[in-house]
């Protein structure tokens, strides 16, 4: 892949998974984005931070099954690829604005 076709690449993926997450704004009840790992880690007597961490393991195994039935020899549509690696790196996102929230508290 030459450096041109990655960057469309990675700019088509960058642009997809901050219109979901920005789509995702209406399922929230409240205006504090974070507000459901802050509600999680009230309920499971923990920080926001491993609240999300709890959460975003079954993204990440949802990746490993898809790479492993890809590697067994299973076709993946691209549409299933795109919405598990998206949830990833969102959660990714979702975890650096509650790192910026604690450190700025």
């Amino acid at each position: 892949m030459t450096t041109t076709d990655f960057n469309a690449c990675l700019k088509d993926m960058q642009a997809h998974t901050l219109d979901v997450l920005t789509a995702k704004t209406t399922e929230y009840a409240t205006d504090d984005r974070l507000h459901n790992f802050k509600a999680a880690a009230a309920l499971q007597r923990e920080t926001p931070v491993k609240a999300l961490g709890g959460m975003m393991v079954k993204h990440t195994v949802s990746v490993y099954d898809l790479i492993h039935d890809c590697e067994a020899g299973a076709e993946i549509p691209r549409d299933l690829w795109a919405e598990k690696i998206t949830d990833s790196i969102n959660y990714l996102y979702l975890l650096w604005a509650l790192l910026n929230e604690k450190d700025n508290a």
